[in-house]
């Protein structure tokens, strides 16, 4: 994997695959680099997920998953710079929701503007006890722009997703449990492992049906249920004359561990 200036990444055992916000100096925010360190990840997971079969996304420090753009850097910009920049987000966003390997989102602190619409981005979240999260843009004289409009009311309902954003008002994790956007709270000292426990299972199934299901799910809830059928067929259809499938039918009727290849 190459290096880069604001996110760690690296491989953890059995094909997961570990990103990392790394500027916990500055509440891990969103600044220009960060932009395009992960659409530069993102994008070259979605032309080649190679081995990568999970991803776990997180952040470094305990105080912060991430607060948002980084608005010191943003203090200095004309507009002109500004819309450069959030086009960089714009595409840094879709990469992430487009990513064909499936993502859980391990969010220990503070997820606010930019950094909540990251943790939408992701497939499911995990959310430690002491995470807080808010789409606070209104209070800023702006609006969510990287998808916040459209996965808060998708995750939590059209009414709850307008109180939220049109207040900017900060929530628990434990009330993002309530409202479907937070799959599991965690105590903070467990918020890694359990993640990182779902990230392995993941990474133990067969890669082809992970991103073959994730796609039909993802894209099959913008479509009518009889074209979401036809879609999620079209899907199936493709695992039938996989190895992996053969493998895995093997495997149940040996009485076996399956090893599935990805192809």
């Amino acid at each position: 994997m190459p290096s880069f200036e604001t996110i760690n990444v690296d491989v953890l055992q059995e094909h997961v695959l570990r990103v990392m916000l790394n500027r916990p100096q500055a509440a891990n925010a969103i600044n220009t680099q960060m932009g395009r360190d992960l659409l530069s990840l993102f994008t070259e997971l979605a032309a080649d997920p190679g081995a990568v079969r999970s991803v776990l996304f997180s952040a470094a420090g305990e105080r912060a998953f991430c607060a948002g753009g980084d608005l010191k850097e943003r203090n200095t910009m004309d507009d002109a710079q500004w819309h450069a920049q959030h086009r960089i987000f714009e595409r840094m966003i879709k990469a992430i929701i487009d990513c064909p390997v499936p993502i859980i989102c391990a969010v220990n602190g503070a997820a606010f503007g930019g950094g909540l619409e990251i943790a939408l981005g992701c497939d499911f979240i995990y959310a430690s006890t002491a995470a807080r999260f808010a789409l606070t843009e209104v209070t800023l004289g702006i609006m969510p722009g990287c998808g916040g409009t459209q996965n808060l009311p998708r995750a939590v309902g059209e009414r709850r997703a307008k109180e939220l954003i049109l207040t900017g008002n900060p929530f628990t994790a434990a009330q993002g449990l309530e409202w479907g956007l937070v799959n599991r709270v965690c105590e903070p000292a467990r918020l890694i492992d359990e993640a990182t426990e779902t990230a392995l299972r993941m990474a133990r199934n067969a890669p082809l049906s992970t991103r073959q299901a994730k796609l039909a799910i993802h894209h099959g809830l913008e479509l009518s249920l009889a074209d979401g059928l036809v879609l999620e067929i079209q899907a199936y259809n493709q695992l039938v004359p996989s190895e992996d499938r053969r493998e895995g039918v093997a495997a149940f009727n040996e009485k076996r561990s399956p090893n599935f290849k990805g192809r």
